[in-house]
């Protein structure tokens, strides 16, 4: 029976930066993580004051039900002793399918270790590769635990030597992914050595596990587990190998405190000045400091209001405390500072530096979000998403009068997942959803029926976007009122400048000199690097290349105003615009302020950039998916025509084991009716899952058809609008 421990105790133990871990659990659909972290908090030893009396009620089962950690990222605090020392392990659990991948994102920003967890049979898969890639990139280092081995020994009856020749590949193909992707200063390091006790072995669902020093000390073999499973004895593996003590005994070995971690992690994501007051603080992780703290997590409480969870890089936050909002450009007053005790918040009053504190009372508080008491703070750059909303649903109520309602839990949902768009379709009035995937969307729609709303879908419908293959323009257009004009030219972005937008390496807050230098790395001409006024939502650029424009500084707002909107609906269809360089090359801005105002620039400007974009070969982009899928080998010709039919390509067939591993690309508009022909192909003998890889442009003979559809439903004129319509 863990030994509980009480807030005041936490709290001491908080302020002690050596004995914090902020950590995250990450892995592939289904390979164990969330049963993985109901184990931990079951023997966490922390236990909220507010349900001590149901201690005995707080079973594995009742937790699993209660916390949802399938679809949202949770929080929970986790106590843990070795070598008579305390600590406390603030673990952040994730989601593992690839259209919660934004979560697991956002979760990274604000831990330094992650628990990477891989199923013995599959091994290493897409989504290990990609939240391994993520976790790297962010300079979060990670441990691995391998889950499931008991599959191994009672599905595939593996002898003892077989079982960790399998292991070893494992590890191999993890470290492999080190190599690949992990921080070069770090590689060597960060490398899992199992010997060293930085690979865990286990299984979650029967709660045991160990590292190889942990078998060592208890005297035990690999074969004593193989034989306990034989026997019929695995239940108690879990009293002579408790699976947390493995896990988290790892985890503070090996994982880095905050005030360790801060050094090497904040000049990698934080851009400002590292040799101001507040980058010496963040650096040295200092309660003293101001106040930093990035928020990684909203939750709307039906009583508390928004909730807002991230990681404190400096200073101690308090009740009553008055922040800045970096982001939304607001000040707001703390209400209340809560720890978590387990997976229950607590109110503290006041939490340091290097903890992971949930804030009451920033109701303008979103995902991403930099609080602080430094007004002047450079935010934390913005977290980019590995994958971009690709299908739209529209939702209606069965019951008018519950519009509100249904309006209320749209927004809330947008609010805790900022992978969610809510839109409305001013044409038709329709509530519109949009997300990563169908998964995505199904899971937003039970949460709305959860809620006692009962709703009507549309059928899915898949976002587009619209760009060029080559320059366009340049383009004069007058402002409405002819006192104005506006020069503009369009070109195709190279795919690395679209990356660095992609990832937020280029972003609204980016240093205007670091952006220049990296777009002379990427060719650019000086002039031009030196130039980027804006950036779309769609990784688009727009470059100031006028020289000596007289009143121009005056209309710069109206400006970027007509880009964004310009590049947020496209002249082909009303999409967005993705990857294009739009160029102001000169401008004519008359005298009196009464007659270039925004309701003459921002139409020019949009004008112009439709047009130059008629004139560059513009082109419809369909999201495509990348198909993971595993089956036998009878079954992999089914699978392959399966792809081929709609309209997709094999990239890859491996075998492994009994299985064989089937890598493919399909257009997301094909994807609606794919589970039903997978199954009706296989007999039901295939697992497959989809995540976005790329957009690619519509084939040439289908563009017109998608063109003319969109417009359709859009409710717009067939006729896409021509050159001429545009600069008269």
């Amino acid at each position: 029976m863990p030994r509980y421990k009480t807030t005041e105790e936490v709290l001491r133990l908080s302020k002690s930066l050596e004995n914090i871990r902020n950590i995250s659990i990450c892995a592939h659909v289904d390979h164990g993580k969330t049963t993985l972290s109901d184990s931990l908090l079951a023997a966490s030893g922390l236990l909220s004051p507010t349900v001590a009396g149901e201690a005995l009620a707080l079973d594995y089962l009742k937790i699993e039900q209660e916390r949802q950690f399938t679809y949202k990222a949770a929080n929970v605090s986790l106590y843990h002793e070795i070598d008579g020392k305390s600590y406390i392990v603030n673990l952040i659990d994730t989601p593992g399918h690839i259209d919660f991948t934004g979560n697991v994102t956002r979760s990274l920003r604000a831990i330094d270790g992650a628990v990477i967890v891989v199923d013995s049979v599959e091994g290493v898969l897409v989504q290990t590769e990609t939240v391994t890639r993520q976790a790297l990139e962010e300079y979060v280092r990670p441990v691995l635990f391998i889950n499931k081995v008991d599959r191994l020994i009672r599905e595939l009856k593996l002898s003892p030597q077989e079982v960790e020749k399998t292991l070893l590949r494992i590890i191999a193909d993890f470290n492999r992914l080190i190599d690949l992707y992990g921080p070069e200063e770090f590689r060597s390091e960060w490398r899992v050595d199992a010997l060293k006790g930085m690979v865990a072995f286990g299984s979650a669902k029967d709660r045991w596990g160990f590292t190889i020093p942990m078998m060592r000390k208890a005297g035990l073999k690999f074969s004593d587990v193989v034989s306990a499973y034989q026997e019929g004895r695995q239940a108690e593996l879990s009293k002579v190998l408790p699976l947390h003590d493995a896990v988290l005994s790892m985890v503070v070995r090996f994982h880095p405190p905050p005030v360790v971690a801060q050094a090497y992690r904040i000049p990698k994501i934080w851009k400002g000045d590292l040799d101001s007051e507040v980058g010496r603080a963040m650096l040295k992780c200092d309660p003293n400091g101001p106040v930093v703290m990035a928020a990684s997590h909203i939750r709307v409480d039906p009583q508390a209001g928004v909730v807002a969870t991230g990681r404190l890089f400096s200073g101690t936050v308090y009740e009553g405390q008055e922040v800045y909002l970096v982001n939304s450009r607001s000040r707001g007053r703390v209400q209340q500072v809560c720890l978590y005790m387990g997976p229950h918040r607590e109110v503290v009053g006041a939490m340091a530096a290097g903890n992971i504190p949930a804030l009451l009372g920033l109701e303008a508080a979103r995902a991403g979000e930099t609080i602080t008491t430094f007004q002047d703070l450079v935010p934390f750059e913005s977290i980019r998403y590995v994958s971009e909303p690709v299908m739209t649903i529209a939702v209606e109520p069965r019951n008018p009068a519950q519009l509100p309602e249904l309006i209320g839990a749209m927004h809330k949902l947008s609010i805790e997942d900022p992978n969610l768009k809510v839109t409305i379709n001013e044409q038709t009035g329709e509530y519109l959803l949009s997300g990563m995937g169908q998964l995505h969307l199904e899971v937003a729609t039970t949460f709305i029926q959860e809620a006692g709303i009962q709703i009507v879908t549309s059928r899915p419908i898949v976002i587009y976007r619209e760009s060029i293959r080559r320059k366009g323009g340049p383009v004069m257009v007058r402002s409405p009122n002819g006192h104005n004009k506006i020069m503009i030219e369009v070109e195709p972005l190279e795919p690395r400048v679209i990356e660095l937008v992609a990832t937020g390496k280029i972003g609204e807050f980016t240093d205007r000199r670091e952006v220049a230098r990296m777009l002379r790395e990427c060719g650019w001409p000086a002039d031009e690097a030196r130039g980027v006024e804006a950036v779309s939502e769609s990784f688009s650029l727009l470059v100031d290349a006028t020289k000596g424009v007289q009143r121009l500084e005056q209309v710069a707002g109206s400006i970027r105003m007509g880009f964004i909107e310009a590049m947020n609906e496209g002249i082909l269809a009303r999409e967005p615009v993705r990857g294009v360089k739009v160029k102001l090359l000169d401008a004519t801005i008359h005298e009196d302020p009464a007659h270039h105002g925004p309701a003459q620039i921002i139409p020019a400007v949009r004008r112009a950039t439709h047009a130059s974009i008629l004139l560059a070969d513009p082109v419809i982009l369909e999201p495509i998916l990348r198909l993971d899928a595993r089956t036998s080998m009878d079954h992999v010709g089914n699978v392959t025509r399966v792809i081929s039919r709609a309209r997709g390509k094999v990239i890859n067939i491996e075998q492994k084991g009994l299985m064989t591993y089937i890598v493919g690309e399909i257009p997301a508009a094909e994807s609606f009716d794919l589970s039903e022909v997978l199954r009706s192909a296989t007999g039901g003998r295939v697992f497959w899952d989809t995540s976005f890889a790329k957009w690619e442009p519509v084939p040439s003979q289908l563009m017109g058809n998608v063109i003319a559809e969109i417009r359709k439903r859009k409710g717009l004129p067939a006729e896409v609008p021509k050159v001429d319509d545009l600069i008269e």
